[in-house]
């Protein structure tokens, strides 16, 4: 039962990040009045925070090594699918930022294990969001980074920031800012879900 749930940790995660890493590339076309959430928000926002949950279930389950294993594996197998979906920068962006962020996840979550029990999976997943939208953003379309590959026109294009403000900066850093507000929100309703199977899988809990 234990290697069956592992193998659907890592199957999880492998369907998460090809998911997130095909989503990104298209903004969320939907009108609020005259906003448009495309300016701000792609539809991989929605997605990639329940790859936090898969890494904080595998920890709290299985200790930090398993779960920096479901991260490596999840990692190599996701990029190279990733790379018939995606660009090659894309691909690059994502892999990096995703290994990096996830791996900090593992860290930052074994550090605040034992206390209240929202609080590991939410810090965790809070700070590892921080760094893979500032690593992924940057890598995937900031004009600093072209060497890996060409980015989209309309990123690289100025706009008001997140099409609110007076200052005027490159689409993708709104794209970055509103991703990482609703990956912050969806780490927050993944407390849901994560509370719940956590006693469902509670038996497996390492000391």
């Amino acid at each position: 039962m234990k290697n069956f749930i592992l193998a659907a940790f890592v199957a999880a995660m492998i369907i998460i990040v090809v998911a997130s890493n095909y989503l990104v590339q298209f903004p969320v076309q939907v009108m609020i009045g005259n906003y448009n959430l495309a300016d701000i928000l792609t539809w991989g926002a929605f997605t990639y925070p329940a790859a936090f949950l898969i890494t904080d279930l595998t920890n709290r389950t299985f200790g930090p090594s398993k779960a920096r294993n479901v991260v490596i594996v999840g990692f190599v197998v996701a990029v190279v699918l990733s790379a018939f979906l995606a660009p090659v920068r894309i691909a690059i962006a994502s892999g990096t930022a995703f290994l990096v962020a996830q791996m900090l996840d593992v860290f930052v979550f074994n550090r605040l294990r034992g206390g209240k029990w929202w609080r590991a999976p939410l810090m965790s997943s809070f700070i590892g969001s921080s760094l893979d939208t500032v690593l992924f953003f940057s890598l995937a379309f900031a004009a600093m980074f072209v060497a890996l590959g060409p980015n989209e026109p309309f990123l690289i294009e100025s706009a008001p920031l997140l099409g609110l403000f007076a200052t005027e900066v490159p689409r993708w850093v709104s794209l970055a800012v509103g991703d990482f507000a609703v990956k912050s929100l969806v780490a927050l309703a993944m407390l849901v879900p994560y509370g719940a199977l956590r006693h469902a899988i509670g038996k497996y809990q390492p000391v």
